[in-house]
């Protein structure tokens, strides 16, 4: 008796210790903005959802355990339209929160960040986004773990999300769980993706219309990777050499160094090159002939802007690290990574990769004052963890699904696109992107294995800035504008 009794107690003293159960803290608010003249009112949601999972113990179902705390802003604009479309939007990284897409190009608040040469300064500041595609489509951003205010839940592990196909799983449970909460099944219904959120959207078009039958109107692909094997210098894997050499060229050109040519004269140039020449000589490596080797020196060195002595010395191939550092050393200043239009200081300047990325150092500041501000003063949800607008915390990140292989989604989009042949595709690209290469982007899709009608579901578009090229004016009201007439279902034309 002494027994049972002092095990009823232990037992007690552990349900008493047990982290409590978590539940959604979603705080909604009322706003307006005033779009091509007229007044445009919506409802905001922000806050966490429970993300939890099911449970079988010896093949049987014993419940749902939260395993995660979401974190999403929704807007839901004012409407009659029963057929108004939501777009579920996030950022890449992996690492990223949605904030960029959020308040940089789809939401109807925007930051103030200035762009390359006239940067605004602290503490900068946010200003109505009239372009907001709010105007066509309710949103949805969703943070994914560890990003933003979202994390695994008290006593869970944070690692059982950062990988492939855990987030694939997660992110796809808060879309359903969004979906149906808010009777959405019947709206038309569109993923939009930048950077790794790219390759997250395709997996996720084939994950959702495979495992609950969410069958998506369209993806917007901004700044897009799908093969990671197209962007990874990796030994004996030439094709990303040949890929960026055209977003070098780009690059090179916005920094003065193919005179009054025009861009596009740059661009064709470079992209025959690439796809032909240039791949056929890094395949011939030591069989390359001294002429035909001094020839290539010579066309690289014009395309990229460096000199024929680098590109002699590198073997003919620019690993882009040692391009963003070696363009302009003669100047001590280095370009962007995420866009090659910024320049920045590097305290070693003999040194042989740039130690920060002057287009990320640039902006972050003002996104991450424009989300802290307006989440807790403008949209009232107070949560005193810090917002993780771009965090280190999820690697390593976990591909194991992928082991002895690429890291690619080209099979998942193009399984995608075979089942739902009215899946369209709009993929937004920077020239002077230098972390997703347009050109790589075009060879990616090439290799997509769907019938020929389907290419006409596809759409690129092409704007003279970065990764992120809404913080060019220019390009954000093209982009904005595109899609607008994309989630409106107007057919691709000329890019």
């Amino acid at each position: 008796m002494a027994a049972e009794t002092e095990s009823t107690a232990e037992e007690t003293a552990k349900e008493s210790t047990a982290p409590a159960e978590p539940s959604d803290d979603l705080v909604t608010t009322r706003h307006s903005i005033e779009v091509d003249g007229a007044e445009l009112h919506y409802t905001v949601t922000a806050g966490r959802i429970v993300l939890r999972e099911e449970v079988y113990k010896d093949g049987k179902f014993t419940g749902h355990k939260p395993k995660a705390e979401i974190f999403l802003t929704s807007y839901v604009a004012d409407s009659d339209d029963p057929n108004r479309p939501v777009t579920f939007a996030f950022n890449g990284g992996p690492g990223s929160a949605s904030v960029w897409l959020h308040l940089g190009l789809l939401g109807p608040r925007r930051v103030v960040s200035g762009d390359a040469g006239a940067l605004a300064a602290p503490p900068y500041g946010l200003e109505d986004n009239p372009q907001t595609l709010l105007a066509h489509s309710d949103l949805v951003f969703i943070d994914p773990v560890s990003t933003g205010y979202s994390r695994a839940v008290e006593g869970g592990e944070p690692g059982d999300f950062h990988g492939y196909q855990r987030d694939i799983e997660s992110i796809g449970e808060v879309i359903r769980l969004w979906t149906t909460r808010n009777g959405r099944w019947l709206s038309p219904k569109y993923l939009a993706g930048e950077s790794y959120g790219t390759l997250r959207a395709a997996a996720l078009a084939e994950h959702l219309q495979s495992r609950y039958g969410w069958y998506p109107n369209g993806l917007m692909l901004i700044s897009s990777v799908l093969d990671m094997g197209t962007i990874r210098f990796t030994e004996g894997n030439d094709l990303p050499y040949a890929l960026y050499l055209p977003t070098y060229a780009a690059i090179a050109h916005h920094h003065g160094k193919h005179g009054d040519r025009p861009l596009r004269d740059v661009l064709d140039e470079a992209e025959k090159f690439a796809s032909g020449e240039y791949l056929w000589a890094l395949a011939r490596g030591a069989r390359l002939t001294a002429e035909e080797r001094a020839d290539v020196v010579r066309r690289v060195a014009e395309l990229t802007g460096l000199t024929e002595e680098y590109v002699d010395r590198a073997n003919l191939r620019i690993e882009h690290l040692r391009f963003f550092t070696e363009l302009l050393r003669d100047q001590r200043l280095t370009v962007g990574r995420m866009d090659g239009r910024f320049t920045g200081w590097e305290p070693d300047a003999a040194g042989e990769r740039l130690t920060d990325d002057p287009s990320i150092s640039g902006i972050s500041g003002a996104y991450s004052a424009g989300i802290n501000h307006y989440v807790r003063q403008e949209l009232e949800y107070t949560n005193d963890l810090p917002y993780e607008v771009l965090t280190t915390r999820v690697q390593p990140w976990s591909y194991k699904e992928f082991e002895g292989a690429s890291v690619s989604v080209v099979d998942k989009l193009s399984a995608a696109m075979r089942a739902n042949p009215h899946l369209r595709v709009q993929v937004g690209c920077g020239y002077t992107d230098g972390a997703t290469p347009y050109f790589a982007a075009e060879h990616t899709l090439a290799q997509l294995q769907i019938p020929e009608q389907l290419r006409d579901n596809i759409d690129v578009r092409y704007y003279p800035a970065g990764h992120m090229m809404y913080v060019h004016e220019e390009s954000r009201l093209q982009q904005s504008a595109d899609l607008a007439a994309f989630v409106r279902g107007e057919r691709p034309q000329s890019g």
